[in-house]
This record gives C-alpha cells, sequence and structure tokens, in this order.
C-alpha cells in the first residue's frame, strides 16, 4: 500500500505541474506519514549522504565549464568548422547544425545546454537560409539529445555513483554510441532536405578554409582531449577533469579569445548556481524516493515480473527499453537513473550484461525522453528560442525520434559499440 500511495501521490503532482524534485520529495513524504515506519528525518539524510559525494562534485564544475565555453565565443567558431566539414552537401547547413551539437556535447554534458547555445544560433541562421522553421527547431532538439552521451556527460556520472561503474569507463564508452546517433540524425536530415530542396553551400570548400576553421576552433577542440586523456591517461580523476575543464575555460573565454568578461562572470556563475542547485535537490530527493522503493521491495518485484514474462534475453532487453523510454517521458534524467538503475540492475546482473553497456542503454534511452512530452525538456527549450508550440515542434521532430530509436536498438543489440574503446585500455 505504501508503494502504491508513493507512486499515486507522485504522478498527480506530475500532472499538477509541480516541479520534479519537489514531487519526488512530496510523494516521499506523503509515504513515510502514511506508512509511520520511519520518521521525515529520512529525506533529510538522503538530501545529505546521497550528495556528499566526491563523483557527484564533478556535476557542477562541468557544467560551469559548459556556461564559460557557451560565453566564450567557442560555438560560433564550432560551427565555422562543421559547415566546411558538411556544408557542400545537400542539407548542409542543417547537418553541420548536428555536428556543431555534437563537438558543444563534448563540452557541455547536458542536453538543454547544448540545444539552447546552439539553438540561439543556428535556428534563426537556418531560417534566414530557407529552412522551415519547424524543421531547423526539430534538428537541433533533436541532435541536442546527444550532449548527455558524447562525455563529459552529467547523466554518466550519476549512473556510475549510483551502480558504482567507473565513471571514466561510461565517458570512454560513449564517444562511438553519440557519433553513431549523430550519424543517423545527418541521414534523416539529408533526406528531409533533399525531398525539399535545400541545398548546401555553393562555394566550395577548400583545404585552406578547413585548415583555418581548425585553427579557429582549435582551443574548444582542446577541452575534450584534455578531458578524456586525463581521465584515461591516469592524470586526473573524472572530479579532477572537471576542475580543469572550468580552468582551461575560463582562460579560453577570457585571454585567448576574449570574448567572455570578468564582467559577465558573476552571471555565469549564478547561472551555473542555480542549473547545479536544481540537480543536486533532485539527485537527493530521488535517492530517498528509491530507497523507499527498496524498501518496499518493488525492485524484487519488477524484477520478478519482467523476468515472468519471458525468459528470452532479447525479449527482457526490449521490456526494459519500453520501460525506460516511457519513464524517460515522465521523469527527469537524472531523477530517472537514481531511480531505476537499483531496479533494474538484479535484472541485467542476471543477463550477464556489462554494467557500461547497460549505462550507455539507460543514458540513450533517457535522453530520447528529451524530445517527448510531458518532459521534452529540449522541445522546451526549442520553442523558447523559435516560438513554434510546443506540440507542433513535438509533431515535427517525430522522424528524428524513429532515427533515434533506431539507433537505441543498434546500440543494444551491437555492445561492442559501447565496449570497444573501454577494452581497449583494460
Amino acid at each position: 500500500m505504501t508503494a502504491i500511495i508513493l507512486f499515486v501521490s507522485f504522478f498527480i503532482l506530475l500532472a499538477l505541474s509541480v516541479p520534479i524534485g519537489i514531487s519526488l520529495g512530496l510523494a516521499t513524504m506523503i509515504s513515510l506519514l502514511y506508512s509511520e515506519t520511519m520518521s521525515l528525518n529520512f529525506i533529510a539524510q538522503s538530501l545529505v549522504t546521497e550528495t556528499d559525494s566526491f563523483p557527484l562534485m564533478a556535476v557542477p564544475f562541468f557544467i560551469l565549464a559548459g556556461e564559460l565555453m557557451g560565453r566564450g565565443g567557442v560555438t560560433n567558431r564550432l560551427y565555422n568548422l562543421a559547415y566546411v566539414m558538411v556544408g557542400g552537401f545537400t542539407g548542409g547547413f542543417a547537418m553541420a547544425t548536428i555536428v556543431v551539437c555534437m563537438f558543444f556535447a563534448a563540452i557541455s554534458g547536458s542536453g538543454p545546454a547544448t540545444v539552447a547555445a546552439i539553438g540561439a544560433i543556428m535556428i534563426p541562421a537556418m531560417v534566414d537560409m530557407g529552412y522551415d522553421k519547424k524543421f531547423a527547431t526539430a534538428t537541433v532538439a533533436a541532435a541536442g539529445t546527444i550532449g548527455v552521451i558524447i562525455p563529459p556527460s552529467i547523466p554518466m556520472i550519476v549512473y556510475g555513483t549510483s551502480s558504482l561503474t567507473s565513471i571514466g569507463d561510461m565517458f570512454i564508452a560513449g564517444i562511438v554510441p553519440g557519433i553513431l546517433i549523430g550519424i543517423i540524425l545527418m541521414i534523416w536530415a539529408y533526406i528531409y532536405s533533399k525531398k525539399q530542396g535545400y541545398k548546401g553551400r555553393e562555394e566550395k570548400a577548400t583545404f585552406k578554409n578547413f585548415i583555418k576553421s581548425i585553427w579557429d576552433a582549435k582551443w574548444a577542440l582542446i577541452i575534450p582531449v584534455i578531458i578524456l586523456g586525463g581521465i584515461y591517461g591516469g592524470i586526473f580523476t573524472p572530479t579532477e577533469a572537471a576542475v580543469v575543464a572550468v580552468a582551461v575555460a575560463l582562460i579560453i573565454g577570457l585571454f585567448l579569445h576574449r570574448e567572455l568578461k570578468f564582467k559577465d562572470l558573476f552571471g555565469v556563475f549564478r547561472d551555473a548556481a542555480l542549473t547545479t542547485a536544481t540537480i543536486l535537490i533532485i539527485v537527493g530527493v530521488a535517492a530517498a524516493f528509491g530507497r523507499l522503493l527498496t524498501i518496499e521491495q518493488i525492485p524484487t518485484q519488477v524484477a520478478v515480473l519482467i523476468t515472468d514474462l519471458s525468459t528470452n534475453p532479447i525479449i527482457i532487453l526490449l521490456l526494459i527499453t519500453l520501460l525506460l523510454l516511457i519513464v524517460g517521458s515522465f521523469m527527469e534524467t537524472v531523477a530517472a537513473i537514481i531511480i531505476m538503475t537499483p531496479i533494474l540492475m538484479p535484472i541485467v546482473t542476471e543477463l550477464g550484461l556489462d554494467p557500461v553497456h547497460f549505462g550507455i542503454m539507460m543514458v540513450v534511452n533517457l535522453a530520447i525522453g528529451f524530445i517527448t512530452p510531458p518532459v521534452g525538456v529540449n522541445l522546451f527549450v526549442g520553442s523558447g528560442i523559435s516560438g513554434i508550440p510546443i506540440m507542433t515542434l513535438a509533431r515535427a521532430v517525430v522522424p528524428y525520434l524513429i532515427a533515434l530509436i533506431l539507433s537505441l536498438l543498434i546500440i543494444i543489440f551491437v555492445p561492442q559499440l559501447s565496449t570497444f574503446l573501454v577494452s581497449l585500455g583494460d
């Protein structure tokens, strides 16, 4: 009965548009008051103990690094490079937008941050080039999902701390799946652009232009190399890498690009602090929510239910995928990871699934929720930039949604895509 009250109150609060963090906390509190098995101190203890984590310190630093790079003149330089690379193809402007989202993903670690940084520049630019505004916004919203797949990734940090999986391995494992998703999204952008007659740039790209674009974007391109190289080379931990990323972002923005001013720093730190506070509150209350589920033995019951439906590993994986797609549509990614990891881990362990591979599978699954209502945070950010109504944008993004699900199935059933690079370091 406690579990029923927990879920019913949670979904009622969500339906009333109560923020996810508050909904989780209130639902947990209502259930504790009903059961009377524990005091309300349980929630406060979870808030403290779950956020008092060295690996989680990477979250605010990666958020700050993304804010600094977004304000420090990185986006334009990354776009120029992407446009030289793919701008000559049919639909080159849309393809370049996806490529620059992939580049920015290697800096920000956040899907909505990628949409906000890239969309503000690319959506108006694509419209000026003759692209339909709905397609332009859908392209940025869909490509923004790559922000949590190509490392660094805030959801991967949360999964690593929840499942005791190496965050460094998760980062490395996300590279190939992220590139695969970008390529499949570009294929759809090409097909759509071909139908609509969207041409690439008329001027021919030269090797000289390509080298110049790489040189202009060199500081942005070097950050992922420093982060991943330092982690995998054993120079620093993922948490320390986040601090290094902030230091490098400050140097680039203030002294190299000189587009970030000292007077801008207060606003940058304020925005990063607000985002961090939101995420950490969600982490804390989601932990309390998840622990209450464990006490009520919900993870065990779900595991038994799924395994009772089928003993076929493929069917079980598809059932887990369907469950995560539904959860991702209704729940914020960080909260979903904290709650679903202990529920699903026993099942995938029984199947013999690599925890790193499962982590990538889970992150990609939940990232698709960025473009599916009612959560659909990338849709809300894109809509705020372009002015297109949410439901209109949700319909426009459906072909990209199909492309993302296709990518997800490939990642699930070809585990080597996630584990190959990790195995090289073993």
